[in-house]
């Protein structure tokens, strides 16, 4: 997906919010650097490339190469605390996919800021939750089909429950080699190695990096293993709408796990706002 003009208040939000974090003195020379990259920034590239520019940028001036790390290490930690008990509460492969799905709600963008409300309301109310596009059957074939499975995570504390989903996948299909894989340097709380190997992923997969620090998975900017991964994978699970936004025009066997954030995604993909969703690639549909 193109950049739309509807995302460009919540990046200049985003650029606040990290100056509010980092208690930044000097804000207004960040704005004056950023607000000249954007007066010329290609529209032709995607969201999540261009939010991985910003933040590189933030991250040079602050002098921060990591600005979240406190906020990924935190929700990190409280997953791996109620681990166990979200085990538990997982009686089958369709309830761990909703689990992963609805841990989206995670999220440190300026337009959701309820972060422990929304996390305990979604999980109280979890057995209620229908997917608006449910593709789990046509998900729960392609890995008993498939040899390697690449598990493209998004964000901290949701990647507990990607563990829990990958277990369930190692259970439906115990000779699926799964590689999983974050992002290749910090962007704002999304994972990077250090965070998979913490809550214990390679219990299950060959953990990754994309070598890249775009939000999303922007391919011509990943480094040349991930891409012979991508390539040579079976099946694909993407998580996050960063990863949707970056990857949906793929002609590849995709399926893209994600809560519906805003109004321009919820219109690309025929889904209301707040839904969840597991949705095939529609290049292959």
């Amino acid at each position: 997906m193109e950049m739309n003009k509807e995302c460009l208040p919540c990046l200049v939000n985003q650029i606040v919010k990290i100056t509010q974090i980092t208690h930044l003195q000097d804000s207004e020379q960040l704005f004056k650097k950023v607000f000249a990259y954007m007066s010329q920034m290609d529209f032709h590239q995607s969201n999540p490339e261009i939010i991985g520019h910003v933040f590189s940028m933030i991250k040079d001036h602050i002098g921060n190469d990591d600005p979240y790390k406190d906020i990924r290490n935190y929700y990190n930690d409280l997953f791996l605390s109620q681990i166990d008990e979200l085990d538990e509460k997982i009686l089958s492969f369709d309830d761990a996919v909703k689990y992963a799905i609805v841990g989206n709600v995670i999220d440190f963008s300026p337009m959701h800021q309820n972060v422990h409300q929304d996390i305990s309301t979604y999980f109280k109310d979890i057995n209620h939750i229908e997917l608006t596009i449910n593709h789990i059957e046509s998900l729960k074939k392609d890995i008993i089909q498939g040899k390697q499975l690449l598990y493209i995570g998004d964000n901290c504390g949701e990647i507990c429950l990607d563990m829990l989903l990958m277990k369930r996948i190692k259970h439906l299909n115990p000779h699926i080699h799964i590689y999983f894989a974050t992002r290749g340097y910090p962007v704002v709380n999304d994972n990077i190695e250090s965070d998979a190997y913490k809550v214990g992923i390679h219990q299950y997969a060959t953990i990754i990096h994309n070598g890249d620090c775009s939000l999303g998975t922007v391919l011509h900017r990943t480094s040349q293993e991930f891409q012979k991964i991508y390539d040579s994978s079976d099946v694909v699970i993407a998580k996050g709408q960063a990863n949707f936004e970056s990857l949906s025009e793929e002609m590849k066997n995709i399926y893209f796990m994600l809560m519906v954030k805003c109004q321009v995604i919820s219109r690309y993909v025929g889904a209301k706002e707040k839904s969840f969703v597991c949705m095939k690639n529609k290049t292959l549909l």
